[in-house]
């Protein structure tokens, strides 16, 4: 029995050459390799594939038994949006096989998203953030470790950037007024800006800088290797990093470094911001993208009900 996924390579060949990211193509590749396992451990030949098989594929994923790419065990159980993720892409691949007139056993649309609850997002006190932006300047020994952590982090809330975007950022993006290029998700150019004070951090980084390296952001570990060109910061260190100083500081709010990219949209919207210039500086395609960012600010709210209610007086 074929239990493998017919011109699956040919399908990641057609992201590749359509100009999808690698890193997205990869993402696809381990996606699929999930659903081939699913066939092979179930005994299910592709050909055969039944509404049935994909309802039970859906409760895999929502399981505790699910395996990754890796065949282990999930360390947790896949979040809704992960598993429409996973989902969207079997999806994708079956309408390809269709645009391909390969006779798939069924229609893309058999494949339905699981429901998603709506979580407000978390978003720390102003206060809490500037004390989190701060900190490495206070604990790390190292002075360039905590010029460089200091400048990731205003760097960060300053720009609202993605942390794929700021660790790939290279020194020759950043303007010299603070305005910094971005290649972003999806290979979409943008334009996000520093804050005055974000951008004399980061020069202050650069000018105690020595090496030859074109990123903006990198390790200090191995600094003399010969490689030390293609090295760049990793974005667990910055996770780790930020979650050490969340827990040292006391903040029980969850605070990682898209949090930051939360806090960046939520206090913009509450000082007033338009939520189609916040929905630029983000770089997303969609204004409802972006107010899942921008509704998760109450003081905004309450401050349009004050101001346009009818009987405010």
């Amino acid at each position: 029995m074929d239990h493998s996924l017919p011109l699956s390579e040919d399908y990641l060949l057609n992201l590749k050459v359509n100009n999808y990211s690698p890193e997205t193509i990869y993402n696809y590749e381990r996606d699929l390799k999930v659903f081939e396992d699913f066939l092979v451990d179930s005994k299910i030949s592709f050909k055969s594939l039944s509404k049935r098989d994909i309802l039970s594929y859906k409760a895999l994923l929502t399981s505790i038994d699910r395996k990754t790419a890796n065949q282990v065990l999930g360390a947790k159980r896949l979040n809704a949006y992960s598993i429409n993720r996973m989902l969207s892409v079997l999806r994708s691949y079956f309408k390809y096989l269709i645009e391909m007139d390969y006779a798939s056993s069924l229609p893309p649309d058999v494949i339905k998203m699981i429901k998603t609850i709506k979580k407000k997002p978390q978003v720390a006190e102003l206060a809490e953030i500037v004390k989190l932006i701060e900190f490495p300047s206070k604990i790390e020994t190292d002075k360039r470790v905590a010029l460089r952590n200091r400048a990731m982090l205003e760097v960060l809330f300053s720009t609202g950037m993605r942390i794929s975007e700021l660790v790939n950022l290279k020194i020759t993006q950043v303007g010299k007024g603070g305005k910094i290029f971005v290649l972003g998700k999806g290979k979409k150019e943008r334009f996000v800006y520093l804050t005055p004070r974000a951008f004399k951090i980061l020069q202050a980084y650069f000018d105690i800088r020595t090496d030859d390296s074109p990123y903006a952001f990198i390790p200090y570990r191995g600094l003399n290797s010969p490689n030390l060109k293609d090295k760049k910061i990793s974005t667990n260190y910055l996770q780790a990093k930020i979650k050490k100083y969340r827990e040292i500081l006391g903040i029980n709010v969850p605070t990682s470094a898209h949090s930051l990219r939360h806090g960046f949209a939520t206090y913009l919207a509450e000082a007033g911001a338009n939520p189609a210039a916040i929905q630029v500086l983000l770089g997303h395609e969609s204004l409802d993208t972006t107010t899942r960012y921008v509704h998760a600010s109450d003081l905004y709210a309450q401050g349009v009900q004050k101001k346009f209610h009818p009987l405010k007086d």
